[in-house]
């Protein structure tokens, strides 16, 4: 352990505790007993917010302003250019907020400072590009089946839309769902997670200033239960989206389907990269090193798994070993730090039960596989750990471990590749190393994921939609087709002139 980079108390000043209230209506409100809940950092400690803790009637009011907001027109019923107008104003108030929210979401979540700016900046882009696609929303028209028929399809909002965000990217993964679906004339409800509850109430603040009518967007803060059950139950709701765990997303699913109310599930990933020997392995291990380590491997897309063909294991394995203990892992307010803390002492404990379970298993654990204790900051930390000596059946090799923990299984072929790769319940992301490019094309059309990286990882765009496979989930954000997950297709068929023969002859 004397060997990483560790980034020790910066001795930042941290800013007062926020209070967060419901955004309900248009109006700031307590929950209706009057209870609040904390959140202290990750890694330092100290009380960053308390946040009023939700419940069902909390709840309920705020899916009726939806409701009133959606079926009234106030928003639904407005152009695509005013609509983009709004947006465009949120994304320039987005930008011009960063350090104000970037530093909240680093106290809340453990992330780095340096990401936590990143994604606050990225959002933005989000928005603009959801404000183009309210401009470029558009049906078909089938001009074709007759003289006297003329048929559109009109695509509208599918109506009041329940937002269920997680504390991993709190405020990107909100961004990847809520301007679609106000592009779109959805109004919506939303619940953070509890344990990073500010940014997404920080947004509230932006929506009033951008003009945003009331009740077109509402935010609940609170816990699953009764929040999140209320949110996916209710029968004035017309659709959910979650991004979560597969265990909760599963629980979604069926608790929506007694409405048979629309669901949209972002769930869990055990993403694989595999690695040929032609391929650059300078640029794959570093790669590597920055999918396992991002966000502390608290990521969905985490490159976790890779699957090196035998010839190059142990070199590539050294050399992602190298790199690791470059990685600097500590105070997430200092801007050298690329690594910050576990979200809770109950997750850390899950990430080292894990890798225990795997030794017990038999793998090799070669490097790192303890919690990490960094001066002045305590113990929320866990090392950089990479699993060797790894075989498909070990649970290691099929679970999300969600923590900086890199497991390594080995190929010949890339027959055997593809198997390992679809050898998961998951299919959310896979990645591909060769300088080939049919080995490249070959991997991409077999891999049962949703993206697919050639020579890259975890590059995205707004424009490039993202979703999952299997139990990775069901549905897609961003780009034009997480747009259209907001929306409901009707059918308009019209007869010109008194054309249509009479079915009932007269007499």
């Amino acid at each position: 352990m004397n060997d990483l980079t560790l980034i020790p108390n910066s001795g930042a000043i941290l800013p007062a505790p926020r209070l967060n209230r419901h955004f309900i209506n248009g109006a700031w409100q307590d929950s209706s007993d009057n209870t609040l809940s904390d959140r202290n950092a990750p890694s330092h400690g100290n009380l960053v917010s308390q946040s009023a803790k939700g419940t069902a009637a909390d709840a309920e009011a705020a899916v009726a302003a939806a409701r009133a907001a959606f079926d009234d027109g106030r928003w639904s019923q407005l152009s695509g250019k005013a609509r983009a107008a709004v947006l465009l104003k949120i994304a320039d108030l987005i930008e011009a907020n960063v350090e104000r929210f970037a530093v909240i979401e680093t106290l809340e979540s453990g992330k780095p400072i340096t990401q936590a700016r990143g994604e606050i900046e990225g959002a933005a882009d989000l928005w603009r590009y959801a404000a183009a696609l309210a401009r470029s929303l558009h049906g078909e028209s089938h001009n074709s089946l007759g003289a006297d028929i003329l048929a559109v399809v009109l695509k509208e909002p599918i109506g009041v839309v329940s937002i269920i965000t997680p504390w991993n990217f709190p405020f990107w993964i909100l961004s990847q769902k809520l301007p679609f679906a106000l592009a779109a004339g959805c109004t919506c409800v939303v619940k953070p997670s509890e344990m990073t509850p500010s940014t997404t109430v920080m947004l509230a603040e932006l929506l009033v200033e951008a003009g945003l009518p009331a009740g077109v967007v509402n935010i609940v803060l609170g816990y699953g239960n009764p929040v999140g059950a209320t949110l996916t139950s209710h029968r004035h709701v017309d659709m959910v989206t979650f991004t979560g765990s597969t265990a909760v997303g599963k629980l979604i699913a069926r608790t929506a389907s007694d409405s048979l109310k629309k669901v949209a599930l972002e769930l869990g990933g055990k993403n694989p990269q595999v690695i040929f020997p032609d391929a650059d392995l300078e640029s794959a291990a570093d790669a590597v090193t920055f999918g396992v380590y991002f966000n502390v491997g608290q990521c969905c897309n985490s490159g976790s798994r890779i699957i090196v063909h035998e010839d190059i294991a142990q070199e590539f394995v050294a050399q992602v070993e190298a790199l690791s203990r470059r990685v600097a892992f500590g105070d997430p307010m200092d801007p050298a730090t690329q690594v910050g803390a576990i979200v809770t002492p109950e997750h850390g404990a899950k990430i080292n039960a894990a890798v225990q379970a795997a030794r017990d298993a038999g793998a090799q654990v070669v490097m790192g596989g303890a919690p990490l204790a960094l001066k002045g900051l305590g113990a929320q930390f866990y090392q950089p750990t990479i699993v060797t000596g790894v075989t498909p059946d070990m649970a290691i090799a099929r679970d999300e471990v969600f923590g900086p923990v890199l497991t390594v299984l080995t190929f010949r072929t890339l027959e055997e590749a593809i198997a390992l790769t679809n050898d998961a319940d998951y299919g959310l992301s896979a990645g591909i190393w060769s300088e080939n490019i049919h080995t490249c094309l070959a991997f991409a059309r077999a891999a049962k994921a949703g993206t697919v990286w050639t020579n890259t990882w975890m590059d995205g765009f707004p424009e490039v939609t993202f979703g999952g496979m299997k139990q990775s989930g069901q549905g897609r954000e961003i780009g034009r087709y997480g747009l259209e997950e907001f929306l409901e297709v009707k059918s308009l068929v019209m007869r010109v002139g008194r054309t249509r023969a009479p079915w009932v002859k007269a007499s």
